[in-house]
C-alpha cells in the first residue's frame, strides 16, 4: 500500500509544471522572468486549444479523441469544474479505461474532504468498476473507504467492499494477492485496536471481540491458500508464521489442491505475459482451459480480463454474453454485461439483438426495452440488411407481447404501427444512406402479412401487404408467387388462389413451369372443365413463348459456341503451318533477304492485308507481322504505331543477344521488377540509376520480344542480399507516370502458390476502406478529412497498373475504436460533389473462376451475387436458390410435365446434367 501510494505521488509530481513551487526547481530572477513569459504564452495556446476541442464536440460528440485530449488539457490547467463536466460526458458515450479512471478518481479524492464530498466519490467507484474488471481500481476503491471508517458503520462499509472486490477478482491468478493482503492488513489493524491494555485482563466481552476477529483473519489466510495465486507459497509461510495452532488438515489440503491448479494455469499467465497485444489467441486458449474445468467464476474472470484488454472485439463480447445467458442466468450480471458490449461495439448488430433478446428474457419493462431499440437504430451500422436484422428483432418481441384471442388491443395496434414504420424506415432512412434497402425480397412485409392472416385473420389487409410486395420488383420470381398461394391457400379462398396463379403464370420469368405446373393442380382437385380449360390454354400458350425464347437464345448460344470453336480450329492449324514454315526455313540455305522476299510474293503486299484480323481467318497463315497484332488482341503483345517494319531490321539491336537461362541460385540477390513502360527509352540506364541507391548494381537484364520492342519488366542483380531487400521498398515507385511494381525473384515452377501482395486480405478493424472518392482527390486531402476522427497512421489511395486512380482508398489508425467512430461519422459525406462510402476493411475472398468443361463454349455467366461490396452479406430470397441455373439449350414444347430436346439443337450436343421435372421442381418448392 505505501509503494502505491509513492507511485501515485511520484505520478502527480510528474504532472506538476516547471517552476511550481511544489516542484522543488531553483531558478534566478531572469529565469523566472523568460518562464513566466512562457508561461502566459503557452496559457494561451492551452485557452484556444480547449476552446476549439468543445466546438468540435459539441459538433462531433463521438469524436474518443478529442475527449482524450481535452481531458488532458483540463487536468493540465486545473479547470476542474470543466474537467469534471468533460470525463462526465465522456463517460456517458464510452466505457473508460483503467488509467481514465484511476486518474479520475485521484483529483476527485484530493478534493473530497466532506461527507456529502466522500459520497459522491463513492458513487464514482460504484460506476469505475461497472465499466471493466480492473483489480487496480477494487483495491483503490477499498483502500479509500478505510478513510470513513469512523463514521457509523463504517467498518463493515469497508468489509463489504472488500468481499465485493474478492468476488470481483480474488481469482485472478497474478493480481489478486494484492487485495487479499490489502484485506488482512485491515482485518490485523481492527486486531490492534481490539487488544486490552498491557497488564490489564480482558473482560469476557472483550475476549469474545478479540477471539472473533482472530477467527476473521483465520478465516481470510484459509480461503486465500484454497485459490491458485501466484506467490502463494510466501502466504502459506506467512500463515504458519502468525498462527499460534497448527494449521488444520482441511486447509493443507485445499493448499495442495490450490498449488497443483496454479501449476496448468501458469502456461496460460506465462503466454500472457510473453504475448504481444491484442493476446487474443491466448487469451481465447485459457477460456478453453477454464471451460473444462467447468468453474462459473473463474470462467467469468479470464473473460473480463479478455474483454479489458480486447474491448472492441464483437465476437468476444458475444461469446461471453452467450456463456452468461445459457450458463449463470443472473439478471444483473447478464443484463449488464450485454449494456457493456453494446458500448464498446455499437456497430455490430448482433450484440443488440443478443441484448434485446436478454431483456425480455428477465422481464425488464417494455418501456427500457423500446429506449434501448432506439438506441440501436442509431448506433450507426456498416450495412443496410443490418437494420432489416434489428427490426426484425425488435417486431418479434412485439408480436409476442399481443394476446391474439382478442379482436384488438392496445399492444397489437403498437406492433401494426411498428411494422408500418419499420417499412418507411428502411424506405427513407436505409435506402438513402446504402442506396439499398437491404431488404430485397420484404422479408418484414412477408412476415407482417403473415401475422395478419393468420394470427389476426385478416386476409384482407395480408392481400394489400402482398400486392405492395409483388409491385417492388418480385413479381418476376415463382417461388415468391407461390409463397403467396400457399398463404392464400392456408387462411384464404379458391378464387384468390386461382386469381394468384394466373398472375404468376403471366409474370414469372425465372421458373414459369413450377407456377403452371401448380395452377394445373389446382384445376384438377378444385376446378370445374371450364377452369381447367382456361388453365391448359393460359399455360400453354405462356410456355410456348418461353420456349420459343429458350430456343432463340440457345441457338445464338449455338452459334457463338460454333464460331468459337471455328476460331481455336483456325488458330491450331495457323499455328501448325507456321512451324512447319519456321521448320522449313532453317533448313534452307542461302540469303535471308531473298528468303523474305519470297515469303513476301507469296502473301502480297503488306498494306492489303486487314489491320486487325484474328488467327485463322484467310487461306492460309498470317505473316509474323500481323501474328503480333493477333496476339495483342488477346493481350500477349501490342502493335507499334506506325508502317510495319521489315523483319530483318526490327532484330538488329537485340536479335544476337544470347537468351540467358535462369539461374535460381541468385535469386536472394535479384528482384523482379514489372508494370514498366513498353516505351521505356533504355530501361537498363533508367533502372541502374533509379536501383543505384540501394547498393551495387552487377546486372539488369530487360525482357524484349522478337521484335525488340521492351516487353515492360526486367530482372536487377545485385551484389549483396541486403541490397535486394532495400530495392523491394521502392515497390510502387512512380516511374513515368506508372507504378512500377518490385518483388523478390521466385521461381514459380518450383513454388507454384507463391503470391506476393503487401497487402492485408483479412479483416482489419483498424483500417477503413473508402469508396466513391472523386478522381482528383489526394491523399493530402483526404488526410486532413480523416485526421478530424483519430491519429491517421497511412493512407493509400488505389491506383489501376498506370498509376490512374479509381476512387478508392485505405486509411489506417493507430486503434479499432477510432477506425469505428471515423466509419459512424464518415460514411455518407460530400467530398468534390462525390457522397462517400466508408466501411471497415473486409476484402472478400478471391475464387478462382470454374474452368469449362472440355469442349464446351466458354462463355461469361453472371450468377446472382451472394455477398455484396466487401463481404456484406445481402438479404436472399427463400425457397429456391438463385443460383440454380436452368439450362439454355433449345427447348421443344413441355407436354405431360417432361421437357424434350429442341430438333434445332445440334446433332451433337455436349453432355448435360439430367434435368428435373416439373414435378420434382414443384414438390421443392411447396416443400414445407
Amino acid at each position: 500500500m505505501a509503494a502505491a501510494g509513492a507511485e501515485a505521488a511520484a505520478e502527480e509530481e510528474k504532472r506538476l509544471p516547471e517552476g511550481d513551487p511544489e516542484s522543488g526547481g531553483d531558478s534566478d530572477d531572469e529565469g523566472d522572468s523568460d518562464s513566466s513569459g512562457d508561461g502566459e504564452d503557452e496559457e494561451k495556446e492551452n485557452e484556444a486549444e480547449i476552446q476549439r476541442l468543445e466546438e468540435q464536440l459539441s459538433i462531433n460528440a463521438f469524436d474518443y479523441n478529442c475527449h482524450l485530449d481535452l481531458i488532458k488539457l483540463l487536468r493540465q490547467e486545473g479547470e476542474l469544474v470543466k474537467l469534471r463536466r468533460a470525463r462526465q460526458k465522456m463517460s456517458e458515450l464510452f466505457p473508460l479505461t483503467e488509467e481514465i479512471w484511476l486518474d479520475w478518481l485521484k483529483d476527485e479524492i484530493k478534493m473530497a474532504s466532506e461527507i456529502s464530498e466522500r459520497e459522491k466519490v463513492y458513487e464514482l467507484f460504484e460506476r469505475a468498476v461497472k465499466d471493466y474488471i480492473c483489480p487496480e481500481i477494487w483495491l483503490e476503491y477499498a483502500q479509500y473507504s478505510i478513510g470513513g471508517i469512523g463514521q457509523e458503520g463504517g467498518i463493515e462499509k469497508v468489509r463489504s467492499i472488500f468481499e465485493r472486490a474478492l468476488t470481483a477478482v480474488g481469482l485472478h491468478v497474478t493480481k489478486g494477492t494484492a487485495l487479499w493482503e490489502a484485506y488482512r492488513e485491515f482485518e490485523n489493524a481492527i486486531l490492534e485496536t481490539a487488544q486490552p491494555a498491557p497488564g490489564s485482563i480482558p473482560s469476557p466481552e472483550q475476549q469474545q471481540v478479540l477471539c472473533n476477529q482472530l477467527e476473521k483473519i483465520h478465516t481470510l489466510f484459509r480461503r486465500q491458500l484454497g485459490i491458485p495465486l501466484l506467490d502463494m507459497e510466501a502466504s502459506y509461510a506467512e500463515y504458519e508464521e502468525w498462527s499460534e495452532e497448527p494449521i488444520p488438515e482441511t486447509t493443507i489440503k485445499n493448499y495442495k489442491k490450490a498449488l497443483q491448479q496454479l501449476e496448468k494455469c501458469k502456461p496460460y499467465e506465462e503466454a500472457l505475459l510473453g504475448a504481444e497485444t491484442p493476446k487474443l489467441a491466448e487469451y481465447q486458449a485459457y477460456i478453453d482451459f477454464e471451460m473444462k474445468a467447468g468453474d462459473p467464476a473463474r470462467i467469468q474472470l479470464i473473460y473480463e480480463r479478455a474483454l479489458a484488454e480486447n474491448c472492441l472485439v464483437p465476437d468476444l463480447w458475444a461469446r461471453y454474453n452467450q456463456y452468461l445467458d445459457r450458463q449463470l442466468k443472473v439478471k444483473e450480471l447478464v443484463l449488464s454485461a450485454h449494456d457493456r458490449a453494446v458500448r464498446n461495439c455499437p456497430w455490430t448488430v448482433g450484440l443488440w439483438i443478443r441484448y434485446l433478446l436478454a431483456m425480455e428474457r428477465h422481464r425488464v419493462e417494455h418501456s427500457i426495452i423500446s429506449e434501448m431499440f432506439e438506441k440501436a437504430l442509431n448506433a450507426g451500422f456498416v450495412q443496410a440488411t443490418d437494420y432489416v436484422e434489428i427490426w426484425q428483432a425488435y417486431l418479434d418481441y412485439l408480436r409476442r407481447r399481443v394476446d391474439f384471442t382478442q379482436d384488438s388491443s392496445k399492444e397489437l395496434e403498437e406492433l401494426r404501427s411498428a411494422f408500418a414504420r419499420a417499412v418507411e424506415y428502411l424506405k427513407q432512412e436505409v435506402e438513402e444512406r446504402f442506396s439499398e434497402s437491404g431488404d430485397p425480397s420484404c422479408t418484414i412485409m412477408q412476415n407482417w402479412a403473415r401475422v395478419e392472416a393468420r394470427l389476426c385473420n385478416n386476409m384482407q389487409k395480408a392481400r394489400e401487404l402482398w400486392d405492395n410486395i409483388m409491385t417492388k420488383g418480385n413479381a418476376k420470381y415463382a417461388n415468391m408467387w407461390l409463397e403467396y398461394y400457399n398463404l392464400e391457400r392456408a387462411h384464404g379462398d379458391t378464387q384468390h388462389c386461382r386469381k394468384a396463379l394466373h398472375r404468376a403464370v403471366q409474370c414469372t420469368s425465372d421458373y414459369p413451369e413450377h407456377v403452371c405446373e401448380v395452377l394445373l393442380t389446382l384445376e384438377r382437385i378444385e376446378g370445374t372443365l371450364e377452369d381447367w380449360d382456361a388453365a391448359v390454354q393460359k399455360t400453354e400458350t405462356r410456355l410456348a413463348r418461353v420456349n420459343e425464347q429458350r430456343a432463340k437464345a440457345a441457338e445464338k448460344e449455338a452459334a457463338l459456341a460454333k464460331q468459337e470453336e471455328e476460331r481455336a480450329e483456325q488458330r491450331k492449324q495457323a499455328r501448325a503451318e507456321k512451324k512447319a514454315s519456321k521448320k522449313a526455313k532453317k533448313n534452307k540455305i542461302g540469303d535471308k533477304r531473298k528468303a523474305d522476299e519470297d515469303d513476301e510474293g507469296e502473301w502480297g503486299q503488306e498494306e492489303e492485308l486487314p489491320s486487325k484480323r484474328h488467327r485463322g481467318e484467310g487461306d492460309g497463315v498470317l505473316p509474323e507481322e500481323d501474328m503480333e497484332v493477333e496476339t495483342g488482341l488477346f493481350g500477349r503483345g501490342e502493335k507499334p504505331d506506325g508502317p510495319a517494319v521489315p523483319k530483318e531490321k526490327a532484330s538488329t539491336s537485340r536479335k544476337d543477344i544470347p537468351k540467358v537461362l535462369h539461374d535460381s541460385s541468385k535469386d536472394k540477390v535479384t528482384v523482379f521488377v514489372s508494370n514498366l513502360s513498353y516505351t521505356m527509352a533504355e530501361p537498363e540506364a533508367k533502372l541502374r540509376e533509379l536501383f543505384g541507391s540501394c547498393g551495387e548494381v552487377v546486372e539488369i537484364r530487360a525482357v524484349f520480344n522478337n521484335k525488340g520492342t521492351f516487353r515492360g519488366y526486367c530482372y536487377v542483380q545485385f551484389r549483396e542480399e541486403e541490397a535486394a531487400q532495400q530495392a523491394l521498398a521502392l515497390d510502387r515507385t512512380a516511374v513515368e507516370g506508372r507504378p512500377m511494381f518490385v518483388s523478390p525473384c521466385v521461381d514459380k515452377n518450383k513454388n507454384p502458390d507463391f503470391k506476393v501482395f503487401r497487402y492485408s486480405t483479412t479483416l482489419e478493424k483498424h483500417k477503413l476502406f473508402i469508396s466513391g472518392l472523386p478522381f482528383s482527390c489526394t491523399k493530402e486531402e483526404l488526410e486532413e478529412v480523416c485526421k478530424a476522427h483519430g491519429n491517421v497512421k497511412d493512407i493509400r489511395l488505389v491506383t489501376n497498373r498506370a498509376g490512374k486512380p479509381k476512387g478508392l482508398a485505405y486509411v489506417e489508425y493507430e486503434s479499432e475504436a477510432q477506425a469505428s467512430q471515423a466509419v459512424l461519422k464518415m460514411d455518407g459525406l460530400t467530398m468534390k460533389d462525390h457522397v462517400i462510402k466508408v466501411m471497415i476493411s473486409n476484402p472478400p475472398l478471391r475464387k478462382l473462376p470454374e474452368r469449362p468443361e472440355p469442349g464446351r463454349a466458354s462463355l461469361p455467366m453472371t450468377p446472382r451475387q451472394i455477398y455484396g461490396a466487401r463481404g456484406k452479406g445481402r438479404t436472399q430470397l427463400s425457397m429456391m436458390p438463385r443460383a440454380l441455373q436452368r439450362q439454355s439449350n433449345p427447348v421443344a414444347k413441355a407436354e405431360n410435365g417432361m421437357v424434350q430436346n429442341s430438333p434445332a439443337a445440334s446433332s451433337d450436343p455436349p453432355a448435360e446434367p439430367k434435368k428435373m421435372s416439373n414435378a420434382d421442381f414443384a414438390k421443392m418448392l411447396l416443400k414445407k
